[in-house]
């Protein structure tokens, strides 16, 4: 079976080196392929839902925040918000247990936010997306979960996924 789509997964890394080399540097070995990084599947899953205004949830430090903030504002995205763990070594991002994620959704999410971003796909946000919409009352995005269902969709597969959130169920 042809590869058809490549997702790069990597979210501060897709910022820092540019969405459009990483999609350029995936096509020089896979020429005719869909590529999509965390960053341009979470902007997808924010149009198709509607979101217009977020709270940002990262384990990243300031700068890598700011520059988050700056991408998304450019492409439309109002971030209202951020909350961050300030994790400065990336290897210890995967160590975050889902209740602290979960705990700071929680405190984190404006009460004007369309929605609530959850960034970086290395850690384990897909755990807490259904508890965090039934408690917050609005849709939760997280980095892997957006990169999963842009690459589900691309590939041709349209139907709900249960227990990963109103966006892979298809709710809204």
């Amino acid at each position: 079976e042809k590869i058809n789509t490549v997702a790069y997964g990597c979210m501060s890394g897709t910022i820092a080196i540019g969405e459009d080399k990483v999609k350029e540097k995936i096509q020089l070995a896979k020429p005719d392929c869909y590529v999509t990084t965390p960053i341009t599947s979470a902007i997808a899953a924010m149009k198709k839902l509607e979101i217009k205004k977020i709270s940002l949830l990262t384990p990243y430090v300031d700068s890598v925040n700011q520059a988050m903030r700056e991408f998304l504002e450019e492409h439309g995205i109002v971030v209202l918000n951020i909350g961050s763990f300030c994790i400065e070594n990336g290897t210890l991002f995967a160590e975050l247990p889902p209740d602290a994620i979960f705990e700071a959704a929680l405190e984190v999410c404006h009460p004007e936010a369309d929605g609530l971003f959850i960034a970086c796909a290395a850690i384990r946000a897909v755990e807490i997306i259904e508890r965090a919409e039934q408690a917050l009352g609005k849709p939760v995005l997280s980095a892997i979960q957006t990169l999963f269902w842009q690459c589900l969709r691309e590939s041709g597969y349209t139907g709900p996924v249960q227990n990963y959130g109103c966006l892979l169920k298809g709710d809204l």
